[in-house]
């Protein structure tokens, strides 16, 4: 049978569409805005295409360091909280009766057949002052109030506060875990799924308890997962925009609301487009330290 890979024609029925469809929709964009990066703002607010450095030096100035610095970390901590949950979520699914795994995977996927915007309102009804959250601590506090009156202590409890638990960056790191957590199971669910349960078994046989276990012997054999399910995490929580900017306050600022501050009020395309590649560039970076290190360990058989 002819493979049609061979077909030259075949193919470039195949692949032309799709490839007409990115160079349009996908490159010619990017390569825009990559020019835009070398220009400047012209007083009307018009780009000026001047083939400058001026705008990649303007975002190492220490203002935009130190949202660069503040975007890093908050997608760090995110990235490490959906980590922690996520593992043994994903270890759960993947060792659960065959009947249950389906309908599991379903409830972490279900978010997404909600929009976005939707399900951050879903959180500041939650997390503000006088929130569903608060309720629930309020009426936690008067039902311990009743009982310490009934036991003769009335003044230990006090007046309840509602705690600040909106637009800081809490709120924001709470938002980025809730959105990003399924980016973390799934790619995790598919390398343990193919996990050989044996070596676990083994380990276990030989003396190494649970803990040992998990640390020796699972997650080094679903260290590709976990490499995946954190860039993936990351990349997305670090050039988030729309979370830090409903849940966030003036201190929650993230690199993605300065880039569409920068396209929207303040009008500098140039500017904007200097640290959305900024962004980009680390995007391959890290990309391409991945894939150095699975070749490295392709190589060496780890």
């Amino acid at each position: 049978m002819e493979d049609w890979r061979k077909n030259k024609f075949a193919f470039g029925i195949f692949i032309g569409p799709a490839t007409f469809w990115l160079v349009l929709f996908f490159m010619l964009p990017l390569a825009v805005v990559w020019v835009y990066s070398f220009g400047g703002r012209g007083p009307q607010g018009q780009t000026i295409i001047t083939f400058s450095l001026a705008n990649y030096q303007r975002a190492l100035e220490w203002i935009h360091l130190g949202i660069i610095w503040k975007s890093a970390w908050i997608a760090g901590i995110a990235t490490l909280l959906c980590l922690l949950m996520g593992f043994p979520l994903a270890k759960g699914i993947a060792f659960a009766p065959a009947k249950w795994k389906n309908p599991l995977l379903l409830i972490v996927i279900l978010p997404f057949w909600t929009n976005l915007l939707i399900r951050t309102y879903s959180w500041i009804a939650v997390l503000r002052t006088r929130g569903h959250l608060n309720f629930a601590l309020e009426w936690l506090h008067d039902k311990t109030d009743m009982a310490m009156t009934f036991l003769g202590l009335p003044e230990l409890m006090g007046t309840f506060h509602p705690l600040a638990l909106l637009y800081n960056q809490s709120a924001v790191i709470i938002g980025l875990v809730y959105v990003h957590l399924p980016f973390m199971v799934l790619p995790l669910y598919a390398s343990m799924e193919k996990l050989d349960r044996s070596y676990l078994e083994a380990s276990l046989d030989l003396g190494a308890g649970h803990w040992r276990t998990l640390f020796n012997v699972t997650v080094p054999l679903v260290k590709p997962g976990i490499l995946s399910g954190v860039l993936l995490t990351y990349i997305l929580s670090i050039g988030s925009f729309l979370t830090p900017d409903l849940l966030g306050g003036t201190e929650s600022m993230m690199i993605g609301n300065l880039i569409a501050q920068q396209f929207g009020s303040s009008r500098d395309w140039a500017f904007g487009s200097a640290l959305s590649f900024l962004l980009m560039y680390a995007t391959f970076i890290i990309l391409w330290i991945k894939t150095v290190n699975a070749k490295d360990g392709e190589a060496t058989g780890i």
